[in-house]
C-alpha cells in the first residue's frame, strides 16, 4: 500500500460505505476567502508574515484581520493547521498542505469578529513549510507559541480567547502539536478538529502515534471544549474517547457530505450553523 493510499484510507472507507451522501459541489458557497495580499497587515487583508528567527527562509504564516479591526479592542483568535499535502481523491477533493489552503477559521467566523492565524509545520532543515506531516515538531511548537504571542501583542488578540482548529492532519495536530507539552497546552480556550482525531487510529507513519502517547496528550486537555467533527460519522472518535475514561466537554458533529474537504464551512449548511453557535457559547462562558 502506498503512503498516499494510507493517508486517504479512513475517509475513503467512510465515503465508500455511504455513496448516497451529497457532494459539497451541490451546495454553492456563500463565502470567498480573500487572496493573500502583499504589504503589512490591515483590516480585511490576509497577509504573509514570518517570525524574525525565520527571515530569509520560506517558513511563513498567514494572518487575517477582520474588516472592522481596530487596535483599540481585544479580538478572539482562531489558529489553524492545514491538512497533508499530496492528497486527491475521486471526488475531486484536494489538499496541498499549505497554510494558504486553510478554510476552517474563515468559515467559522464568516470573516468577522476574529483574527485568523494559519500556522506552518516547520521544516527547519530546509527552511520551508512542511507539506506532509510534522517537519520538526519542537520547532513547530516553538513557532506556534511565538506567533500566537506576537498576534496577541501586536494585533490585539485576546490570549484568553484563542481557539485551535485544523483539518485532517491539522485535526490531529490539535492534540499532537497543540497539547504537545505544558508550555503550549495552556494557550487554548477550545478546539475545532475536523476529520480525524489524535489517538483514534494508531498506524499513522510518525513517532508517538500510539495510544499511550495520545492519551498523555489528551490528559492536557483538562476539560476544555472540543467541537469534534468528521465527514460521515463521528462514532469512532466518540468510542475512543469514551474508552479513555477521561471526562471532557465534547460536541460531536457529523458532516453530511461525502467529501474529505473542509470547504463545507464556506457554505450555509446546518453543520456550519452548529459550529458558529458552539463557538459563540464557548466565548460567552467563563474560562
Amino acid at each position: 500500500m502506498t503512503r498516499r493510499s494510507i493517508l486517504g484510507l479512513v475517509p475513503a472507507l467512510l465515503q465508500a460505505s455511504n455513496p448516497e451522501l451529497p457532494d459539497l459541489q451541490s451546495v454553492p458557497p456563500d463565502l470567498v476567502i480573500p487572496p493573500v495580499a502583499p504589504g503589512p497587515a490591515a483590516p480585511g487583508k490576509r497577509v504573509r508574515l514570518t517570525l524574525p528567527d525565520y527571515q530569509g527562509t520560506e517558513v511563513h504564516h498567514l494572518l487575517y484581520l477582520p474588516p472592522d479591526w481596530s487596535p483599540r479592542k481585544r479580538w478572539p483568535v482562531i489558529v489553524e493547521y492545514a491538512g497533508n499535502g499530496n492528497y486527491r481523491n475521486e471526488f475531486g477533493d484536494v489538499s496541498d498542505g499549505s497554510v494558504e489552503g486553510s478554510r476552517l477559521g474563515f468559515g467559522a467566523s464568516g470573516g468577522k469578529g476574529f483574527l485568523w492565524l494559519c500556522l506552518p509545520f516547520v521544516n527547519q532543515r530546509d527552511g520551508v513549510n512542511q507539506a506532509l506531516w510534522w517537519g520538526d515538531v519542537e520547532a513547530t511548537v516553538a513557532y506556534c507559541r511565538r506567533a500566537v504571542a506576537s498576534v496577541c501583542r501586536e494585533f490585539g488578540g485576546d490570549p484568553r480567547a484563542v481557539i485551535l482548529a485544523g483539518f485532517s492532519r491539522g485535526a490531529i495536530a490539535c492534540n499532537y502539536i497543540g497539547l504537545h507539552d505544558d508550555s503550549i497546552a495552556g494557550l487554548w480556550r477550545a478546539f475545532i478538529p475536523y476529520s480525524h482525531y489524535d489517538g483514534v487510529r494508531t498506524t499513522w507513519p510518525y513517532p508517538a502515534a500510539d495510544r499511550d502517547s495520545a492519551l498523555a496528550r489528551l490528559q492536557r486537555l483538562q476539560g476544555r471544549p472540543v467541537f469534534l467533527c468528521q465527514e460521515v460519522t463521528v462514532e469512532p472518535s466518540r468510542s475512543y474517547l469514551e474508552a479513555t475514561g477521561l471526562a471532557g466537554s465534547f460536541t460531536f458533529q457529523p458532516v453530511g457530505f461525502r467529501n474529505h474537504n473542509d470547504a463545507w464551512v464556506l457554505r450555509d449548511v446546518p453543520e456550519r450553523r452548529a459550529l458558529r453557535s458552539w463557538l459563540a457559547r464557548v466565548l460567552r462562558s467563563p474560562r
